[in-house]
């Protein structure tokens, strides 16, 4: 008999080891569930979320009312800080109300066994389901305290119309932090999980409203907050803030930046952008007014702040819900034109100045290549380098690209921060290799900054759920390109919108300048395939594409000049109500009137800027009367 007995023993002790080795020896079961992850703006409020399909915001125990503590321990689980994971007295008792029904009519779960059952299990009910939701309880409360338990459950937990977690389902009934919830409120949302196709107070208020007093009166409140609580009737929103859909091409941005800085994206971050909603809503209303219902015309439009490099606005397409593909940060399209103020910086760089001249006329290059002027207009003369990029002539830019050889223009565009493969060929001065729209707003950034380059910053901090730094975003700038001779580019910029800058053709934005209130230095540029607009002034650099997705010719006449309209109605309205700012220019520059036709220094002509020792010290010849130097000519120049 005692053999016998020792060998029970033996078998209950090797029963009992192994028990807890299954329980213990794994280690803490991973209780991770997916969390939406929330993009903020640059001003703080609520951008953008995504989500795996569950809506969950992760907040910590001590930010959440205790209302709502009292109100689920009363209604789930009295027993909840006195038991093991499971409560054996409610076991047997929903045990014998099945055993009388034959059938599955009352639950025993705690709220471990329901934490088990939202982390790893289905909702079926099977005895199976049930096993295994008993076992990942024990093993829940073996690794957890009871306070970290409760503070997953009221963030895992099913509270209906897709809101996961207290904090979604507070926002979403009464738009309102789970921290600021009153004891009525916390009551009405703990009824919900019993069955929120049921007791969810836009399933049935009546339900609802007999659940919530229902926990109320478990509560033990003192009488008079009962009394106020079950008087309270809560005004339910039944909505969540349409924050989440704004400016989707930017977050889709933002989204790609925090995969390359290593973030796993459905884990409860907080994304802090540098969102501007001024700046993206002035975008998205340049770009709806700018394109007619009904176009099949494409557009992107991406705003950076020089002096930062930060990404205000960046529209990648007309209608995201019909075509999120991304066309300033994935379209690759032949910037035309605008690649030519990088081309005279070059050119300023090795000895050219505003007034360096170039004989514009129809030219073959090495024989094959023959570029023409916009409508075949050519000055049949020389022309200034200030006149050239005013009216865009192309014979300049190519002469130029060919004297300073291609590659070194490729160079230039690389020291701009673009990083596409640019083919050095002649016509790259009209821009013929393709580049993203992105990438040239914050090369125009990095000239309207003085030459301070930066990559092009959409996050400036991450954190995690419970507000631990993981990410801030350190600056990182450096004075790549010369400012005085940036300052002398910027200048030259401003003439594309002086009618009265050539008398061959009209400089390209001469049909802009009356909608304009303030001083802007810009280029446009264009391909038989893309239209762009680009331009800036000292607190804002922004660029406009538009274009087929298909890379079709753009024929129609209004096409061709949706670019301009889009980029001038945009920088209006971000600038409006604000001071015009004048371009400074650093010491070092002499500003000089000049007749940009034939290079003189001209009182009364243009004003540019020149680095000293390179102004123009000719004088510009006074007109004269023909007639009058028939009639006299012996008359001293004086007289004249």
């Amino acid at each position: 008999m005692k053999k016998w007995l020792a060998v029970f023993f033996i078998l209950i002790a090797g029963a009992a080891a192994a028990f807890f080795y299954a329980l213990y020896a794994p280690g803490p079961p991973d209780v991770t569930v997916p969390r939406s992850t929330l993009f903020y703006a640059a001003d703080g409020t609520k951008a953008a979320e995504t989500h795996s399909g569950e809506k969950r915001y992760w907040v910590k125990l001590d930010n959440i009312a205790p209302s709502v503590v009292n109100a689920v321990i009363s209604i789930e689980d009295k027993q909840f800080y006195d038991h093991f994971g499971l409560d054996p007295k409610r076991i047997a008792g929903a045990a014998l109300a099945d055993l009388k029904a034959m059938a599955k009519v009352q639950g025993a779960s705690t709220i471990t066994q329901q934490y088990a059952r939202n982390v790893f299990l289905t909702h079926d009910k099977t005895w199976t389901r049930k096993l295994k939701e008993a076992w990942q309880a024990l093993r829940i409360e073996a690794f957890y305290s009871k306070d970290e338990i409760l503070e997953g459950y009221l963030n895992t937990v099913y509270f209906g119309h897709g809101a996961y977690g207290v904090e979604a389902a507070s926002q979403f009934y009464f738009g309102k932090s789970a921290d600021a919830l009153t004891v009525s409120e916390s009551a009405l949302l703990a009824g919900i999980p019993k069955g929120p196709s049921i007791y969810s107070p836009l399933a049935s208020r009546e339900k609802s409203e007999q659940r919530r007093r229902l926990i109320l009166s478990e509560m033990n409140l003192p009488k008079a907050e009962y009394e106020k609580a079950i008087a309270e009737i809560p005004d339910v929103k039944g909505a969540f803030d349409q924050g989440e859909n704004a400016a989707p091409y930017f977050i889709d941005a933002v989204r790609t930046e925090l995969e390359a800085l290593g973030f796993k994206e459905q884990s409860g971050l907080k994304v802090y952008t540098t969102l501007n909603f001024i700046h993206q809503e002035a975008a998205d209303q340049a770009v709806a007014d700018g394109i007619e219902a009904g176009a099949s015309v494409q557009s992107a439009l991406v705003s950076i702040d020089p002096k930062t490099h930060y990404v205000t606005a960046l529209s990648g397409g007309r209608d995201y819900a019909k075509s999120p593909f991304n066309r300033a940060v994935q379209a690759f399209r032949q910037p035309g034109s605008l690649m030519k103020p990088f081309l005279y910086y070059a050119a300023l760089q090795n000895g050219f100045t505003p007034v360096t001249k170039r004989v514009s006329e129809p030219t073959t290059f090495n024989n094959t290549y023959s570029p023409k002027n916009f409508n075949s207009q050519y000055a049949e003369r020389g022309v200034t380098m200030a006149e050239a990029l005013a009216v865009s002539d192309n014979i300049y830019a190519v002469k130029t690209n060919m004297l300073l050889e291609p590659e070194t223009l490729v160079k230039t565009m690389k020291q701009f921060g673009v990083s596409s493969e640019l083919e050095p060929v002649p016509s790259l001065a009209l821009g013929t290799s393709g580049m993203t729209v992105l990438e040239s707003a914050n090369a125009y950034a990095t000239i309207a900054s003085g030459g301070v380059y930066g990559k092009p910053v959409f996050i400036t901090k991450v954190e995690a759920a419970d507000g631990t730094v993981l990410y801030r975003y350190k600056k990182n700038h450096e004075q790549r390109l010369d400012e005085k001779k940036l300052a002398v580019l910027t200048r030259m910029m401003t003439g594309m919108f002086d009618e009265t800058m050539s008398t061959y053709a009209a400089p390209t934005g001469a049909a802009m300048a009356a909608s304009l209130t303030r001083p802007y230095a810009g280029k446009s540029g264009s391909t038989p395939y893309d239209y762009w607009m680009a331009g800036f002034t000292p607190a804002l650099a922004t660029v406009v594409w538009t274009g087929y997705d298909d890379g079709s010719e753009i024929t129609k006449t209004e096409d061709r000049s949706r670019a301009k309209v889009i980029w001038s109605a945009f920088m209006e309205k971000v600038h409006m109500g604000q001071q015009p700012q004048e371009f400074k220019w650093p010491r070092g520059l002499i500003e000089v009137e000049v007749d940009v036709e034939t290079g003189t220094a001209c009182t009364g002509g243009h004003k540019l800027l020149f680095e000293r020792g390179t102004e123009p010290t000719e004088e510009c010849q006074p007109e004269t009367d023909p007639i009058e130097d028939q009639l006299f000519p012996e008359l001293p120049e004086w007289f004249r």
